[in-house]
């Protein structure tokens, strides 16, 4: 009995110290996993900080530059990854030129678009379209006649030829063969045989009219060859020709014709007025007496 009752008292006794072995290990993780939770939410808030910090630095560096290249926007945010940079310019709404290779950055509420949806901050170019291969495809989708390469790069003012043969090779454009030269049309069937019977009807016009009335369609070349014939006419055929062409545009005639030819405004509305009111002076003379320059007498040395 005796043995039976000493090994009970160290039975409870081995007890009661496991219990407080135990709890004495409980409290002590019990610290440790407050510390971790404290250092956890002192992390979180350092982290969830810097983001707003970082977006309100690009901003502020996008309103004082307007336009960046990655190096820059890295250099900018104090060197992170360029996953980071891509998620803040992401979150801010961000724009890649379609021009220098998309090597350039921009916002969206810092663009000003023209109505061709187009926007240029020195020679860097953006589209509200996207990348060039977009910007080219919605154009000529939109055109009311194709656009070739030379024509839209005159729009788009960067080189288009390799864009405009991947989109068909890509099927998302057609193209067909107008006087030797490729002609980019809608994939849509039904607005590329709208745009061919344009292009041939346009074709149909002598060459000065189109390029007169549609000088956004017309090649550099076929603008030269107008303004060479014009320089052989005198100077009454030529302000003649110009207030023809004038009248046949209407109203901003003038202006618009003057721009094409290099000529005074004045000089083209004086030109269709003597059409309209059929003041052809039908002599020799170009000019009214007493116009022109006046005559200088030549000076002689002094002997």
């Amino acid at each position: 009995m005796g043995q039976l009752y000493h090994y009970k008292r160290m039975r409870q006794s081995r007890s009661r110290f496991h219990i407080h072995y135990f709890k004495g290990i409980n409290g002590v993780l019990n610290m440790r996993i407050l510390a971790l939770t404290n250092l956890f939410i002192w992390a979180n808030n350092i982290i969830m900080n810097t983001p707003k910090y970082q977006l309100k630095a690009l901003k502020h560096f996008f309103d004082k530059h307007k336009i960046a290249t990655l190096d820059q926007l890295r250099e900018a945010l104090g060197n992170p990854a360029r996953c980071t940079v891509f998620r803040k310019l992401g979150d801010l709404q961000y724009l890649s030129s379609y021009s220098h290779r998309g090597k350039y950055y921009t916002l969206q509420s810092i663009a000003r678009f023209s109505q061709q949806g187009l926007w240029s901050f020195g020679s860097v170019w953006f589209s509200r379209f996207g990348n060039l291969l977009q910007t080219a495809q919605a154009f000529v989708h939109h055109s009311d006649a194709g656009y070739s390469a030379a024509e839209l790069k005159d729009i788009v003012q960067v080189k288009t030829k390799h864009a405009l043969t991947q989109l068909v090779r890509e099927a998302r454009l057609e193209r067909e063969t107008f006087d030797s030269v490729y002609v980019y049309l809608s994939a849509q069937k039904d607005v590329a045989s709208r745009q061919i019977e344009a292009r041939k009807a346009l074709l149909q016009q002598s060459a000065a009219s189109w390029i007169v009335s549609n000088p956004d369609l017309a090649t550099d070349e076929a603008k030269a060859l107008l303004v060479l014939f014009c320089s052989m006419l005198n100077e009454k055929q030529r302000r003649l020709y110009a207030g023809l062409e004038s009248l046949k545009l209407g109203h901003g005639g003038d202006a618009h014709i003057a721009s094409i030819l290099g000529m005074d405004p004045h000089t083209v509305s004086k030109g269709r007025q003597e059409l309209m009111g059929a003041d052809l002076n039908t002599t020799g003379r170009l000019r009214t007496p007493g116009a022109g320059r006046p005559s200088q007498e030549k000076k002689r040395r002094k002997s």
